[in-house]
């Protein structure tokens, strides 16, 4: 081989032999760049030289050049994986082939932009969205007389309003007809049934209150109570022995912390009741939301011992977490007992009663409690049972109000639709000779021996037995917290959340939908693609932000635009859930229409469904 780098095909950096780059076909194309990879390079043209430097220099043509020729040709221009051709090349002054741009071309048209979709055809109020869509208008304006072009665009923009305000009622709820309920029977061959959560921070004294009342109404007899007493006394948790009339578990007896629901019943001359003792420890918070989505009334316990309510009211504490949450469930009146006032120190002072009220009322404000109508205090000491059922003598003389089980008795009727669809709300299921579910009636009249519809799965059952606090009635009604036997379905596919339904109008089943959202504790902004956990009655779903529709603006109450929201705003957004649940609009039917968002054992958001969208 010769050692002419010219017979290296690697090194070959000149012309090829025969190339001829002075043939009357070529001309040199100045847009071209200087070096193209892969290609033949050839020796530049007599016209051009080399600078100093190697790059192009100026372009010096040895005779005027011919402007029409230079017009009627075009030249191929190599780009990378494309032959394009090129308009004739510049004659005047080349400048650097980097820094060279194509000739300017006349600048097109302009295209007229298409409407953007506004946020507003995202919210709930459709019919203030449904003008802005008919734009093109004026476009046959230009072809026509002005004349004509006037009566054009009305039937255009007049058509689609009836389809879209015809569109809106679709998703309003028609009641089908359902047979009469005498509604005059039922209250006057029964006594008014209220459901009562007690909530409150871990030790506050709500088990050992649940107990007492029990004992106070005769429930729980005294033999059984010293019972409890000398079991507890041998554990070593002596005063803990009321709290085992609600705490049966013998790992709640152990560590001395409610876990589950506790459930249990009494009765006072006017009202039967059934007491709620929901756990108070924050890793047990959704059964706690479990527990307060059945409740009518919510008694919030409140330890006056000092330090005790302190901890349970600052920030991780769970006094403030479940007071919002009873709200955000549905109950309208909070009581608050202001357990412990027994204690050593303490010693009923009022002015330890007033520095809880005075700290406490701007919270339960802010929550929606209206202080004056909706909240009422009471002191009390659950060990000894003072203020409880009797007021006791030499002590609290400050006190002019009502003992708990008094207050109860006289409060005021709570409206029951009676005359609606079943809504029957599953919190839990078991296994006795047959399928048992666990639930309260939200609405309606379940007879035994009825035929009713278990949603989502529409699961067609026969009532065999129905039951109120462990008594077998002939029915039970909105309102009544009761156990059902069920024929036709397997314990196993029956899950909390669920609900039962009458056949001819069963509830809403959705994975997407829009919601009206407070976030109340986030750190960092909440946008499209975040993920938590929603708690809706008993139902618990991982749902994900789809959009941010708008934020509503805290001065002026008007919708903005959003891409985030962040902590103390009010939003509404869509929402996809991972599986198909039962929920309903808040204005439908509110119970099933409310819920709680919580992420990383912390409750982040409230809100209420606005539309299911499928």
């Amino acid at each position: 081989m010769s050692n002419n780098p010219y017979n290296n095909q690697q090194h070959r950096q000149g012309p090829p032999r025969g190339y001829n780059p002075n043939a009357p076909s070529f001309i040199p194309n100045a847009n071209a760049q200087a070096f193209i990879p892969g290609q033949p390079y050839g020796a530049p043209p007599p016209q051009m030289y080399y600078n100093q430097h190697g790059q192009p220099g100026v372009y010096y043509p040895q005779h005027p050049p011919n402007p029409m020729a230079y017009m009627q040709q075009q030249t191929a221009q190599m780009n990378i994986g494309t032959w394009q051709p090129t308009g004739p090349p510049a004659v005047v002054q080349q400048q650097n082939p980097v820094q060279s741009q194509p000739p300017p071309q006349a600048a097109p048209a302009p295209v007229p932009a298409e409407p953007v979709e506004s946020w507003e055809d995202e919210t709930p109020a459709p019919a203030a969205v449904s003008k802005p869509k008919p734009a093109p208008a004026p476009a046959p304006a230009k072809t026509e007389p002005p004349k004509k072009a006037e009566p054009a665009p009305a039937p255009k923009v007049e058509k689609p309003k009836p389809a879209k305000e015809e569109a809106t009622p679709v998703e309003e709820v028609v009641r089908p007809k359902l047979p009469p309920v005498n509604v005059e029977d039922i209250e006057k061959n029964r006594k008014e049934h209220l459901n009562v959560v007690f909530i409150g921070h871990v030790d506050a004294g709500k088990s050992t209150i649940c107990g007492q009342l029990m004992f106070l109404t005769g429930m729980v007899d005294k033999r059984t109570l010293e019972k409890y007493e000398r079991d507890a006394k041998e554990m070593g948790r002596e005063s803990w022995y009321l709290s085992w009339a609600m705490d049966t578990n013998d790992e709640e007896r152990a560590k001395g912390k409610t876990v589950e629901v506790g459930r249990a019943f009494f009765e006072t001359e006017k009202k039967h009741f059934t007491i709620l003792d929901a756990p108070g420890h924050k890793s047990f918070v959704p059964n706690m939301i479990s527990g307060a989505s059945q409740a009518d009334l919510a008694v919030l316990v409140i330890s006056a011992r000092k330090g005790e309510f302190e901890t349970g009211f600052e920030r991780g504490g769970q006094t403030r977490e479940h007071a919002m949450l009873v709200k955000t469930a549905g109950v309208k009146h909070l009581v608050i007992l202001v357990n412990k006032m027994d204690d050593s120190t303490v010693n009923w002072e009022e002015e330890r009663y007033n520095e809880i009220q005075q700290k406490l009322s701007p919270y339960l404000r802010k929550c929606g409690f209206n202080p004056k109508t909706d909240i009422t205090y009471i002191p009390c000491a659950g060990l000894t049972g003072a203020f409880l059922k009797e007021r006791p003598s030499g002590v609290a003389s400050w006190y002019d109000g009502q003992c708990f089980l008094d207050f109860l008795d006289n409060l005021a009727k709570v409206s029951r639709d009676y005359g609606g669809p079943v809504r029957m709300l599953v919190c839990d299921k078991y296994s006795d000779m047959g399928t048992m579910v666990i639930g309260k009636m939200e609405s309606g009249v379940i007879t035994k021996g009825q035929s009713l519809t278990i949603m989502p799965n529409r699961t067609v059952v026969q009532v065999l037995q129905t039951l109120c606090d462990d008594e077998e009635v002939e029915q039970v009604v909105a309102g009544d917290n009761v156990k059902l036997k069920l024929k036709g379905v397997e314990e196993s596919d029956i899950l909390s959340g669920f609900v039962i339904c009458s056949p001819e109008a069963p509830c809403k089943v959705g994975k997407v939908f829009d919601a009206e959202v407070v976030i109340l504790e986030h750190k960092s902004i909440i946008t499209s693609g975040y993920t938590c956990v929603l708690h809706l009655q008993s139902a618990v779903e991982e749902v994900s932000v789809k959009q941010i529709i708008c934020k509503i603006n805290k001065k002026t109450g008007e919708k903005e635009r959003a891409k985030f929201v962040k902590q103390d705003e009010k939003c509404f957004m869509r929402l996809e859930s991972s599986e198909a649940f039962c929920l309903d609009t808040f204005k439908e039917f509110a119970v099933m229409g409310r819920f709680t968002l919580r992420d990383e054992g912390k409750t982040i958001g409230i809100g209420k469904v606005v539309k299911v969208i499928e």
